[in-house]
């Protein structure tokens, strides 16, 4: 980890709602005045759109497991490398994956591939990687000893898989089915290579439904915020100041000394009562 050259993570799985801590984010680094290095996950999986659907075809012949969560379909050491020569020099080697029309043309390449690696632009202020792997640990491999700050997003599996459903099937055109296959044949890699890594996140923000989601293949919607409570488990509890959140955050309550509840329709709100200090002293150590 580095006090000059920071690196924040943003991890969760696919529909889990990353997207959303890293407009949070983005609303701080304007606020804070931070210029920051933000990288997609989706960059560093292994294989481009084509290439993934010949290797998952040549998977299931064999009776294995392919999916974008586990290992073989990525480069996780591409992210560890990036991560610490980031962290040593402030630069480091990134691409991008070109996920439609509109971010492939100003390439000229066809959508669902990804631009040639090229070194990081020099003069960031942080390093701010949004995708699956952020806090990923597989063998020889462990990503997350190069995060200054890890940041979980989990919400509970059946609400994670409903989100995933109306995604995919509303914005990417995938039938139902198909969504439901994707979603089985990743389980083993969930479980081995996503799953762990909430257990070294400094911060694990998990939305949980008061509504039903009890079979989540045949929800019709997805619970608003409002219909929702946030759990915010801290690592580290003594490095937070939980009166004060509590004054800031009405209706919050304490479940555990290192658990804050929310409601669901304050979860923007919360994300900055808590991150903007943990920023904020980022770049103050950074200065020093």
């Amino acid at each position: 980890m580095s006090a000059k050259n920071p690196v924040i993570a943003v991890t969760g799985s696919s529909g889990a709602g990353t997207s959303t801590v890293k407009g949070a984010f983005e609303h701080l680094f304007h606020r804070e005045n931070i210029k920051a290095a933000i990288i997609e996950g989706d960059a560093f999986h292994r294989y481009d759109r084509q290439e993934m659907k010949k290797a998952v075809a040549v998977a299931q012949e064999k009776g294995v497991t392919l999916s974008h969560f586990g290992p073989d379909a990525n480069l996780f050491d591409k992210i560890e490398e990036l991560f610490k020569s980031y962290g040593e020099s402030g630069t480091g080697q990134v691409r991008k994956y070109l996920h439609d029309d509109g971010e492939a043309e100003p390439y000229a390449q066809e959508p669902g591939t990804f631009t040639p690696w090229e070194q990081l632009e020099a003069g960031s202020d942080l390093l701010f990687y949004e995708g699956l792997h952020g806090g990923v640990a597989v063998g020889d491999i462990d990503v997350s000893r190069y995060v200054d700050l890890l940041i979980g997003v989990v919400p509970i599996v059946n609400l994670e898989w409903i989100q995933k459903i109306h995604r995919d099937t509303a914005q990417r055109g995938y039938s139902a089915e198909v969504v439901t296959d994707t979603i089985l044949r990743r389980m083993p890699d969930y479980v081995n290579t996503i799953t762990p890594q909430f257990s070294r996140t400094d911060i694990n923000f998990q939305r949980v439904p008061v509504v039903d989601t009890s079979n989540p293949f045949i929800a019709r919607d997805i619970p608003t915020p409002d219909e929702s409570f946030i759990i915010i488990r801290f690592r580290y509890p003594e490095r937070h100041d939980f009166p004060y959140y509590l004054t800031m955050l009405q209706d919050a309550w304490m479940s555990r000394p290192n658990t804050l509840v929310v409601p669901g329709g304050k979860m923007g709100f919360a994300m900055e009562i808590i991150l903007h200090p943990l920023i904020h002293e980022m770049m103050e150590n950074k200065r020093m």
